[in-house]
């Protein structure tokens, strides 16, 4: 799965109610190893909540799995 695969999946599972979250994120920590990416940019209109809260629970959720992300402004 390439980098742009694992990051669309991840919107979706956001949008289905984080379903199978957990399995997409290990896709797309291979992914950005593979291609050398150490910071993952998401754009907060494509999140569910697009809110200071939203987002912060998400840098969070993904820091604990060893991916640090950002939001594209």
């Amino acid at each position: 799965m390439n980098l742009t695969d694992a990051k669309e999946a991840i919107y979706i599972s956001l949008q289905n109610d984080n379903e199978d979250i957990d399995h997409h994120i290990k896709n797309l920590k291979l992914a950005m190893k593979e291609e050398g990416v150490t910071e993952m940019t998401f754009e907060p209109a494509k999140l569910v909540q697009n809110n200071r809260a939203g987002r912060k629970m998400m840098q969070s959720y993904f820091k604990k799995r060893g991916i640090k992300i950002s939001f594209a402004e």
